[in-house]
């Protein structure tokens, strides 16, 4: 209680109460906001087929129903009093718990091909936009109100920013190793909901607080520092959008980068944007606890090793290889979010400043998920976003944001060696791989490009447009290098909102290949004799060839015939790829694939890529859309033999390998019928997971882990591969049952469902 100057009693919240209440409800908001986020990204992940792109378009739907709340925000700040636009809020939150329990309004499935992103943001919009608007308003929302209280520190409300952020993190960083792998998503959703309930109490506290201090303010305003007249300009919002496009695009690249070859799971989604959102919580801090000079510093290294690991297309070893890229994801936000607080307006300023913030990472966000897919054959997304930030590192670190910028006194030498430098950049790498392609020696021109081109660039960082055109010209040299090196012969490229797809010679001309991003999906002899040996993890000598084979050496499931199988098999494959696999069947035999991309069917299709779909003997049905859905039409003991080999690159769909998954795989199958499935995999040992679901539905189970490859079998087109065979009983196993070549399946691991699924422990 304080004395007005007319002796009454004014309620002004100058205590510490008043900042907690605040800085809870920013928090608590900001919590629930980014909860969400992965879980409702969870739900929709099976419906499309597992693809990293799912998270993609789920970020450009939060990216712009955060860029409604904003515009919202700002536009009742402009137009309404506090009080009045309190009551508005408290409208809205009232209107919105009509969405309330929270869950998935799927329609009647998603449609084949790119039309499943529009679907996939109509989807989301219908189930949970009101909600996350809402929310998404709260934290520009809070920040008014406090900025026009009587408290001593509303003048700058911009800790509250700092204390939304870290909510924000806490849930992120919670949901992959607390929320995800001991609660179910049943249990996640009522949570939530009650969760929302909570955080409209917390809101309607400061409202009320709020407005009873305001009571006083006619009697009673603490005098606060005068804010800066001078006018936000366009120059202003234009950099304020950039600054903010770069780091969105970077952590959407960089997050396929990594989940295209792992998997698109919430940890390896959320720990990159717990990156970003920490770069905010630094450089909004009212001490940031890195300097800013230092993170410039710091990003030029990272981005020029970022470049050349790309040029090189190298993977450093294990978990190296995803810290680093998630460095440099962190290292680029940093600075790029540092040049953000560094130029921030006054609280005037505020809802305005975060609604052009918001407009930059809805830009960033589309070009990735919307835009790039439509107009590169490759994923250009990710170098594109770094070279750029090499544009906007800022020269010196002054105390004037504007004193590191170019000006028009540049000397005239220094504005030629902006264009020498990255020539010289793309000379040495263009020379170096032809070089390397024709003295054989790559290791040695390797080590020198190496040395030169990082000597190159480092030189370059004396100036942002010398810099980012240096980085621009080593991606540059990447794009000329299969026209200019005899490494491959490529003869498609192709991308679709599953993944890039490249059809290459090998140098010699003696293979054709399919590769998914990073990972090969089949091969063909260019030979006639031998075009239609089934090739790569397929071949007659592996796992996959005992499967199918009839005559064969001991070991081989001589017995799958006698065991109960007709002498035309009805096979059903989840997977398409080149097709290798239909060159096991017989004539008069059908065979079904189930592929979820149009774009590999053309492929596979196609005669003057691939003839295996042509020339193999059985009949070959495509049913396009995801195996989990439309398998759902298949009849009872439809087949007597599945195939499971379904891949985005080398990560595997995870809705692919649930309870609910498999027992729809045996629904299909045939009393006697056999399940194989390929489980091979970089980062994830998926056998504790097949196995445990074995365990559970009493199934049986044998392994082979064919991965010794000897050069021999390497060069006649053989990839070692790990495939499981599951039946309802043993004999329906055939030979495999007693083979020592194929191991008894051990129980172990978690039972993955549609409901929980624990990925962080199936990493190798």
């Amino acid at each position: 209680m304080t004395e007005g100057p007319a002796g009454q009693g004014v309620h002004l919240p100058a205590g510490r109460w008043f900042v907690a209440l605040y800085t809870l409800t920013a928090f608590a908001n900001a919590a629930l906001l980014f909860s969400v986020e992965p879980m409702f990204a969870k739900l929709a992940l099976p419906l499309l087929g597992g693809t990293p792109s799912v998270w993609n378009t789920a970020l450009v739907f939060f990216q712009a129903a955060l860029l409604l709340g904003y515009a919202y925000a700002h536009a009742t700040s402009r137009w309404l009093r506090p009080g009045q636009q309190a009551a508005v809020h408290a409208v809205l939150l009232a209107m919105s718990c009509l969405a309330l329990p929270i869950r998935l309004h799927a329609g009647g499935g998603p449609p084949v091909g790119a039309a499943a992103i529009g679907w996939l943001v109509l989807v989301f919009t219908v189930s949970i936009g009101l909600p996350f608007a809402v929310l998404a308003s709260g934290a520009p929302l809070l920040q008014r109100w406090f900025a026009s209280s009587t408290h001593e520190r509303a003048a700058n409300p911009y800790f509250l920013y700092a204390a939304s952020n870290a909510g924000s993190l806490c849930a992120l960083l919670s949901y992959p190793f607390l929320i995800e792998p001991w609660f179910s998503l049943v249990t996640q959703r009522a949570v939530w909901s009650a969760g929302y309930v909570l955080v409209m109490a917390l809101v309607a506290a400061c409202v009320w607080y709020g407005l009873r201090a305001r009571t006083g303010e006619a009697h009673a305003q603490p005098s606060r520092p005068e804010e800066s007249a001078e006018p936000i300009t366009a120059r202003d919002r234009a950099r304020w959008v950039l600054y903010a496009a770069v780091p969105s695009s970077l952590l959407m690249g960089v997050t396929t980068y990594i989940t295209t070859d792992v998997a698109s799971v919430p940890l390896l989604w959320v720990v990159p944007l717990s990156l970003y959102l920490l770069s905010f919580i630094f450089t909004f801090a009212t001490r940031p606890p890195v300097r800013h000079e230092h993170a410039v510093r710091a990003e030029s290294y990272a981005l020029i090793g970022a470049a050349l690991l790309l040029f090189w297309t190298v993977a450093l070893p294990g978990l190296v290889h995803v810290v680093f890229h998630f460095g440099v994801l962190f290292l680029v936000a940093m600075v790029c979010h540092g040049e953000l607080s560094r130029r921030r307006p006054p609280a005037r300023g505020l809802t305005e400043f975060f609604l052009w913030i918001s407009v930059g990472g809805l830009v960033g966000g589309v070009f990735n998920a919307l835009l790039a897919p439509v107009l590169f054959t490759e994923v250009v997304e990710y170098p594109l976003a770094l070279a750029i930030a090499g544009f906007l590192r800022p020269l010196i670190v002054e105390a004037d944001p504007e004193a590191a910028s170019d000006t028009d006194s540049t000397p005239r030498r220094e504005r030629l060696l902006d264009i020498v430098f990255p020539l010289a950049v793309l000379l040495v790498l263009t020379a170096s791989a032809i070089g390397a392609d024709i003295a054989g020696a790559d290791r040695f021109i390797t080590g020198i490009t190496v040395v030169v081109a990082t000597v190159i660039l480092h030189g370059s960082t004396s100036r942002p447009v010398r810099f980012g055109l240096a980085l621009g010209a080593v991606f540059v040299a990447d794009g000329l290098r299969p026209k200019a090196v005899g490494y491959h012969k490529e003869l498609h490229a192709e991308r679709s909102f599953f993944g890039v797809y490249r059809v290459r010679d090998n140098a010699d001309g003696s293979f054709r290949h399919l590769m998914h991003g990073t990972t090969l999906h089949g091969s063909q002899s260019r030979a006639f004799k031998s075009k239609l040996d089934p090739l790569t993890y397929y071949h007659r000598d592996g796992p996959i060839g005992d499967l199918f084979a009839y005559e064969g050496p001991e070991g081989a499931l001589h017995a799958l015939v006698p065991a109960g199988i007709a002498p035309s098999r009805r096979v059903a494959l989840v997977g398409l790829g080149t097709g290798t696999l239909a060159c096991y069947g017989r004539t008069g035999e059908v065979w079904t694939f189930y592929e979820i991309d149009p774009v590999v069917q053309s492929i596979a299709s196609d005669p003057r890529f691939f003839t295996y779909m042509r020339d193999c003997p059985p009949v070959k049905r495509v049913v396009l859309g995801d195996a989990r859905l439309t398998l759902r039409r298949a009849p009872d003991a439809a087949y007597d033999v599945m195939v499971l080999d379904a891949f985005s690159s080398d990560a595997i769909p995870v809705h692919l390998l649930t309870r609910e998954a498999f027992a729809q795989y045996f629904r299909v199958l045939s009393p006697r019928g056999v399940l194989a499935v390929h489980i091979s995999n970089r980062h994830l040992d998926l056998e504790p997971v097949v196995a445990a679901i074995a365990e559970e539905s009493r199934l049986f189970a044998r392994v082979r882990a064919d991965t010794r490859i000897s050069s021999r079998q390497i060069a006649a087109g053989q990839s070692g591969a790990v495939w499981v065979l599951l039946a309802r009983d043993s004999a329906s196993l055939g030979g495999a049952a007693a083979s020592r070549r194929w191991l008894v399946l051990q129980p172990s691991g978690d039972v993955w469902t549609d409901d929980f699924s624990n990925v962080l422990r199936a990493l190798r």
